[in-house]
């Protein structure tokens, strides 16, 4: 279970996103915050792996607390749920380490999105490291931005067209319920790698939708499907 710590100033919204994060398949809320001095007191008592980050709190804006929390001896990943908007405070978020950013108000559509792409996120990272590999290849680099949602603009295809990724959508489109890189090279007529690199371009714009399918042995298969919603 992926522990979460939920932090608002605010405790009838705390109670909200508590809620959201409890019916996500995999979470648990392991305490709910509504200050700078609580979060950083909860962190080093309950190691969450997750926090869930307000920036508006009334004892230290939530941007330094990030800063902060780079200081503890297991820094919890940080997704920043707040009604700032401003672009210097998105920046700021990401050069900081974010793994995600949602603006108020939102859903628990919105949410259950990103707790599902950073579970995702977590499980690809567990298997890369269970398979004892020092370094990373291009396309497990690329496949760990695509499941952050988009957090990174990506370029296009290198020789991109227009026809070939429109032959690409609608292969993942009409999959029941999912498709293979090597499935849509074969409908669309062309090589997996260059599949492979369409497909990674429409997941990490948000067009389908990546997942992860674990067999008994070796690496994880990247399956494709419509964006759901």
């Amino acid at each position: 279970m992926i522990g979460t710590l939920v932090v608002d100033d605010d405790f009838r919204v705390a109670d909200v996103h508590a809620g959201y994060v409890k019916s996500v398949t995999g979470f648990t809320v392991v305490g709910v915050a509504q200050s700078a001095a609580q979060t950083l007191r909860a962190v080093q008592d309950r190691r969450p792996d997750l926090v869930l980050l307000d920036l508006y709190l009334p004892d230290e804006h939530g941007l330094d607390v990030m800063r902060r929390l780079d200081e503890v001896p297991t820094p919890p990943d940080v997704i920043v749920v707040s009604a700032a908007r401003d672009l210097a405070s998105v920046r700021r978020a990401m050069r900081q380490g974010a793994v995600g950013y949602v603006a108020k108000p939102f859903g628990f559509a919105l949410l259950n999105e990103r707790l599902c792409a950073y579970r995702d996120l977590r499980r690809r990272v567990a298997a890369l490291s269970t398979e004892g590999s020092q370094a990373a290849e291009q396309s497990d680099i690329d496949a760990l931005f695509a499941l952050l949602g988009g957090s990174t603009v990506a370029p296009a295809p290198k020789g991109q067209s227009e026809s070939t990724m429109r032959l690409v959508r609608e292969a993942v489109r009409h999959a029941a319920p999912d498709i293979s890189a090597v499935q849509v090279a074969d409908s669309v007529g062309i090589s997996r790698t260059t599949a492979q690199r369409y497909l990674v371009y429409l997941a990490r714009h948000g067009v389908i939708e990546l997942r992860l399918q674990y067999g008994s042995t070796g690496r994880p298969e990247h399956r494709y499907r419509p964006r759901q919603g």
